[in-house]
């Protein structure tokens, strides 16, 4: 193989949003009507990329668990778009072969496209011997799927909405390392595998056009960025864990009040918020905390020194089918050993 056709493998983990993101300023460039701040998560979650530019090929190829996409199909061909970006940065005209793997289920509510894309862009970058910053990567990244920016570091991030028209204010920084709170854990409990059946983006564009609620959800959620940062700083738990399920509850309820209604939440899903809600009136004091993506499957924020009494109450919820713990994560990192059956893939591409 010529320097070009190097393979570049990265790994990337999911981020959860404290504060979420939900609703866009402007599709294309994937603007925020507001700020966020999530927590990256470790490698029990992770998604897998290796990549490889070549000049042997007329057309890009891009798997994901082991099925052949369709690059003509709009979804798909938005969040592949990223290639294309950073092809223009590197002033190549090169094919490439993307192969990722995720280690949970795709587009059930665990942000398997912010961990993809991330893996994704960071691996193109350097396979491309791009040496980009955190804030530029972000810019990319956002523009293939919003929450994928914030898989780009570790610890706590957050990703500025911005004012400006073209998008050039609107990336990450980072809030706190990895290191920096070592004793947070996130309960993640799988409810459904199932995939969504509105998928975020077609969602997000129905309620910024019909949600009545939606209008005041920017102003609010940008103010609660700003406690949240400080909680994070200060190591407030309970500042962070009110935060948080209040968050959640209003982006659900904005999207309850989309016309139709987008419903995430399933049955399970409500018993497990009357779960910690009870838990925490119990203890006197909030000792845990839930919050839902744009899926029914919750994440559980908690301390160690809480995980004795959390722990009994998820597993007495019987609509929970897997629970994985997970810590505050690093961000994404170079692997040496490629996506499993690359080089049977690429071998078949390229005789």
């Amino acid at each position: 193989m010529t320097i070009s056709e190097d393979v570049y493998t990265a790994i990337a983990t999911p981020n959860i949003a404290l504060i979420k993101y939900w609703g866009k300023r402007n599709d294309a460039l994937i603007l925020p009507h507001n700020s966020s701040i999530s927590m990256t998560l470790g490698e029990e979650l992770n998604t897998k990329t290796s990549i490889m530019f070549t000049d042997k090929l007329k057309e890009d190829v891009f798997y994901i668990d082991g099925v052949r996409q369709d690059l003509s199909n709009n979804d798909i061909k938005e969040r592949f778009a990223v290639i294309d970006k950073i092809r223009s940065i590197a002033n190549t005209d090169l094919r490439v072969i993307v192969v990722s793997e995720n280690s949970f289920p795709a587009s059930a509510g665990l942000a398997s496209s912010a961990s993809g894309i991330a893996s994704m862009v960071f691996s193109a970058t350097n396979a491309l011997g791009l040496d980009l910053d955190l804030k530029s990567m972000s810019i990319i990244a956002r523009q293939g799927s919003g929450s994928s920016c914030r898989s780009l570091a570790g610890g706590f991030v957050k990703w500025e909405r911005g004012t400006k028209r073209d998008g050039t204010d609107s990336y990450i920084r980072q809030i706190a390392d990895a290191n920096y709170w070592p004793e947070l854990v996130d309960i993640v409990t799988i409810v459904s595998n199932e995939k969504k059946k509105i998928l975020s983006r077609a969602g997000m564009r129905e309620t910024v056009a019909t949600s009545i609620l939606y209008k005041v959800r920017p102003q609010y959620a940008e103010a609660a960025c700003i406690e949240l940062e400080e909680a994070i700083k200060k190591k407030d738990f309970e500042k962070l864990a009110m935060l948080t399920m209040r968050d959640s509850n209003n982006m659900h309820a904005v999207m309850l009040d989309t016309y139709p209604p987008l419903i995430y939440l399933n049955s399970t899903s409500l018993e497990i918020i009357n779960a910690i809600t009870d838990l925490n009136e119990r203890e006197g004091g909030l000792v845990a905390a839930y919050t839902f993506d744009a899926g029914p499957n919750a994440h559980i924020i908690t301390l160690e020194n809480y995980e004795s009494k959390v722990m009994p109450v998820l597993k007495a919820i019987q609509g929970i089918i897997d629970i994985k713990r997970t810590k505050v994560g690093k961000g994404p990192r170079v692997d040496k050993e490629p996506v499993r059956n690359f080089e049977k893939i690429v071998g078949d591409l390229i005789e």
